[in-house]
């Protein structure tokens, strides 16, 4: 078949992890799960059926861990493609059997990752991942050769052969909390991918409620705070300096200015509310702008990578926290004289203003042109 063909640079984006976990922070959630992946272009101009395979097993005392395999359609458009993880029949026997994913592509696809994953304590194994696509000719499935789709290879240092175990938007390729190793399971088999991971704890923000070491109502504040933070995080991680920049009209914010006032929301809210202040003189120098936005954000905020941004929304957040565990459910109920809030109202509203504005930023990145057709308007312009 000639619909397909491997790329060189593996174009693996998060496969919606939040689909199916979130965890308390963005550092953190990468210690609770790892992958195997491929990526594969694509270019089809009808709709085509697709279908993965691969033999599975799982040897685990931890209720939560659970293995599969995942496999997403990325799109031309950035719009949600196919997707399925099998979070709704998750891997937790400790027999080999056969699973399989049916997906499809069309026209508007433009690439296919796929791979297994597993989550949480206990050995996962992995064997024959396959993948068929229909042929648009004879209705049939084709299967596409894949390179060490049997794990025969030695594995070099941690790496499967011909396997990538990084989706570059999540940043972390050697996860410390998981090995690999290729074993021979089964008399009956070749060698097979035995992926241990051991010594995790888990926390999980999907569930809206009390953390450890705060009292009940703010650890529940806490746990949406940290949610949205991560929402947050997730959808700039991987903007790059021009699409931060990016106005989408003159009266528009950039998203790098969007984060920074989202940093700076959260630290006035922490003076009035932990020191009853506003801004000192120093202060209202460095968060002004962000604080205020418009001529001033979009004069300011330009020219920085994405971490930038992302070092500084952090290091309020610490503080946040820090702040927090020193107080009660009580401190919630005060009610600052000069203002008619009470503690309570203040933390909701960090909140929601962070909901309100990430909103603002998915509007706007879907919005940034491609670099391409920025060169040639700005190509049309000097002829």
């Amino acid at each position: 078949m000639n619909y397909f063909t491997i790329l060189t640079k593996k174009q693996l984006i998060c496969f919606l992890v939040i689909s199916f976990f979130t965890f308390t922070n963005l550092h953190a959630q990468n210690q609770y799960w790892t992958l195997f992946a491929k990526s594969i272009k694509m270019s089809t101009d009808v709709k085509l059926k697709f279908k993965i395979t691969a033999s599975i097993k799982v040897d685990t005392n931890d209720p939560d861990a659970w293995a599969g395999i995942w496999a997403r359609v990325d799109t031309k458009n950035d719009e949600t493609g196919f997707f399925d993880n099998m979070q709704d029949r998750a891997v937790v026997t400790n027999t080999w059997d056969t699973y399989v994913i049916n997906g499809y592509i069309d026209k508007n696809s433009e690439s296919l990752n796929f791979g297994g994953l597993c989550l949480f304590n206990g050995k996962f194994y992995f064997d024959n991942v396959k993948l068929f696509v229909e042929n648009k000719a004879t209705g049939k499935f084709d299967e596409i050769k894949l390179d060490n789709y049997d794990f025969e290879k030695t594995i070099v240092g941690k790496t499967v052969r011909d396997w990538d175990h990084n989706d570059i938007a999540l940043r972390n390729p050697k996860n410390e909390k998981f090995s690999f190793s290729l074993v021979k399971d089964d008399p009956s088999k070749n060698l097979s991918l035995c992926i241990i991971g051991s010594d995790i704890k888990i926390i999980k923000t999907k569930i809206i409620g009390e953390r450890e070491g705060y009292t009940p109502q703010i650890g529940t504040l806490v746990s949406m705070l940290n949610n949205l933070s991560h929402r947050v995080e997730r959808t700039v991680k991987n903007l790059d300096q021009r699409e931060l920049d990016h106005l989408h009209d003159e009266k528009a914010n950039s998203i790098g200015a969007l984060i920074m006032h989202l940093a700076a929301a959260e630290k006035i809210y922490q003076l009035y509310t932990f020191e009853n202040r506003g801004f000192n003189e120093e202060e209202e120098k460095f968060w002004g702008p962000a604080l205020s936005l418009d001529d001033a954000g979009r004069e300011t905020y330009k020219g920085h990578d994405v971490e930038y941004y992302l070092n500084i929304y952090r290091e309020v957040r610490a503080v946040t926290l820090a702040e927090l565990k020193k107080r009660d459910d009580s401190w919630l109920q005060i009610t600052n004289a000069s203002r008619e809030s009470n503690n309570h109202y203040y933390w909701f509203h960090v909140m929601e203003h962070q909901s309100s504005h990430l909103g603002q930023i998915l509007f706007l990145k879907k919005r940034i042109p491609p670099a391409s057709k920025i060169n040639i308007e700005q190509k049309k312009k000097i002829d």
